[in-house]
């Protein structure tokens, strides 16, 4: 068919076009007038094999014939794969009916949280702060970054410690949001990831004067701070029912470098604490006669790598498939 020319008018649908046929090309044509009105604008699609016309009701009831006519046209033919009867449609439209009340029942049955727009507003407030707070640190870093060059590694314990004391500690939250229910996130990823920066921030950098000048402080709170960026404004955006696709994508994407390369900077700090520890004896546990004996603190840092490998390991394995869940092919429901 070429420039077929379709339209309604009056309730009557008007084709005419220009074929090739079995007599050659042809002019071919015909009418249509429907039993009930019609909306005024078809929608053709042209294919090479067949020709498509979808008329609308204007009022969605049942119609006893197509036609106005009692006679069916000759060139009229029902298509059985899309027959649907009257009883079909009844049928349908029941079940509609039957799933919205079905609907309306499950959620009348779930009991209303007379605190969850407080419970929302605390999480809100609780994300912004710590975006707020990470954002600080990243910001101050990176401009002393550019203007001081090499030289900021040296201080940034002094000049970005307070904030994320501030930070790290308010992230405890976290673990009490979990416990609680509060949140979804399981209880061991958000200890693991709290209590093992905590170790870090306070242990190992904070107890130690010698360690506050190093060069690795700046990469560990750089890292960390990157971290959040993306994740306390999705946690946050979250809670108010709002997703935006490049922020989730960053989310469960930038752990992917990140993570190791901070866990990394962690390990680097502890071997360079081992010396130290040992050299002053600071937290060694000392057990009383007759053992007499002195257990060094740094015995243990020793073997704390493992363990900070294992701890960045199952929080990738989290991250990982909750990014499969965000960021994976979405299942298509069967009908």
């Amino acid at each position: 068919l070429q420039h077929p020319d379709i339209s309604v008018t009056d309730n009557v649908l008007h084709f005419r076009a220009q074929g090739h046929g079995a007599k050659g090309d042809n002019i071919y044509e015909f009418e249509i007038e429907f039993l009930e009105p019609v909306e005024p604008n078809p929608v053709c699609r042209v294919t090479q094999r067949q020709l498509n016309i979808t008329v609308q009701k204007k009022e969605s009831n049942w119609w006893e014939r197509l036609t106005k006519q009692e006679k069916r046209p000759l060139f009229l033919a029902p298509d059985f794969d899309r027959w649907l009867d009257e009883s079909d449609a009844e049928m349908e439209l029941k079940e509609k009916e039957e799933e919205k009340i079905n609907k309306m029942k499950i959620e009348s049955r779930v009991p209303k949280d007379p605190f969850r727009h407080l419970k929302k507003g605390y999480l809100v407030m609780y994300n912004l702060v710590q975006f707020l707070g990470f954002s600080w640190i990243f910001v101050n870093m990176t401009v002393r970054l550019f203007i001081l060059g090499k030289d900021s590694f040296y201080d940034t314990f002094h000049t970005i410690s307070d904030m994320m004391y501030f930070c790290e500690t308010l992230a405890l939250m976290e673990i009490v949001n979990s416990l609680i229910g509060l949140v979804k996130t399981p209880l061991i990823p958000a200890v693991l990831q709290v209590f093992g920066r905590i170790f870090i921030l306070f242990v190992i950098l904070g107890s130690l004067e010698e360690m506050q000048s190093k060069p690795v402080v700046f990469f560990i709170f750089y890292f960390w701070s990157i971290i959040e960026l993306f994740r306390y404004p999705y946690y946050m955006l979250s809670c108010i029912g709002i997703e935006w696709k490049p922020l989730t994508w960053l989310r469960y994407t930038a752990w992917i470098p990140l993570y190791p390369l901070g866990g990394l900077a962690e390990a680097v700090s502890i071997i360079q604490s081992i010396p130290i520890f040992n050299e002053t004896g600071k937290f060694s546990l000392e057990l009383p006669n007759p053992l007499n004996v002195t257990i060094p603190f740094s015995f243990l840092l020793q073997i704390s790598p493992i363990a900070l490998v294992l701890v960045v390991f199952a929080n990738c394995r989290y991250l990982y498939k909750q990014r499969k869940r965000h960021l994976g092919p979405k299942k298509r429901k069967m009908k």
